[in-house]
């Protein structure tokens, strides 16, 4: 009878219990859920971006105007850099059939009529013809330095830009590391983990936008800069090879 009673004591008991238990482990796993929801709501991209304070902001409006501006330099040199508009074939035939006839004015219209850096070369050339050969050389070669500066001005920018993109993703890992180290000590439970989480996606998110704005941008400089230069280079060497019939021909001014 009392092996009976203490059954059915055991029994009451866990009746009583179960309830009480239950809601202690919804209650662990909601608030499990809620942190987990926490924490994802805190790596979101926006939250990224807006959620990290005004040093944090300016960082990423930083990279934007950046990998805008890359974008826009790159269109440019590409439309800047091109042959057919550097080096004409037509400018070339013009002046090359002006020469041979020793009609030097004919060659000056021919390079007024199509300006481009090559036709400014040649007008230099032309300028110094009573100079003499070696001085008409000497002042090709200068002419053709400052064309190539002025084209490679615009094209150096995206130097410029692959230099400060993993500056700024450095500066914004360091901000993510200075807001991390903040909700460590300010933030407990959930809330610190919402905080650590932004913070870290902030290190690193701005360290990958950072590296991303920089590698196109020194390639493309790169690129770029090598190609305007062999174009520059033959635009130098056809000016000489034009002007050398001056050296034995008689020309016409008018």
């Amino acid at each position: 009878m009392s092996r009976f009673v203490k059954m059915w004591n055991l029994l009451l008991v866990a009746l009583l219990t179960a309830p009480t238990l239950y809601a202690q482990e919804a209650a662990a796993e909601g608030g499990a859920a809620a942190a987990e929801f926490d924490a994802t709501k805190a790596t979101s991209f926006a939250n990224v971006v807006f959620g990290g304070g005004i040093v944090n902001l300016l960082c990423w409006i930083a990279l934007f105007s950046i990998s805008a501006a890359t974008l826009a330099l790159v269109i440019d040199g590409l439309l800047a850099v091109k042959r057919p508009k550097l080096l004409p074939a037509e400018l070339v035939e013009g002046v090359r059939d002006s020469l041979n006839r020793g009609d030097l004015s004919s060659a000056m219209q021919t390079c007024e009529v199509n300006p481009s850096p090559l036709s400014r070369i040649l007008l230099t050339a032309f300028a110094n013809i009573e100079e003499g050969y070696e001085v008409i050389q000497e002042a090709v070669t200068s002419s053709a330095e400052m064309e190539n500066e002025k084209l490679l001005q615009r094209v150096n920018y995206l130097n410029v830009c692959g230099q400060l993109g993993p500056m700024l993703g450095l500066l914004g890992t360091v901000v993510g590391m200075v807001m991390a180290f903040a909700g460590l000590a300010s933030a407990s439970g959930a809330s610190r983990a919402a905080v650590l989480a932004t913070a870290i996606s902030t290190a690193l998110w701005t360290t990958v936008v950072g590296l991303l704005v920089a590698i196109p941008a020194l390639l493309a400089y790169t690129l770029l800069k090598n190609h305007a230069t062999r174009i520059i280079l033959e635009m130098e060497a056809t000016v000489l090879d034009l002007i050398k019939v001056l050296r034995t021909a008689e020309v016409e001014q008018q």
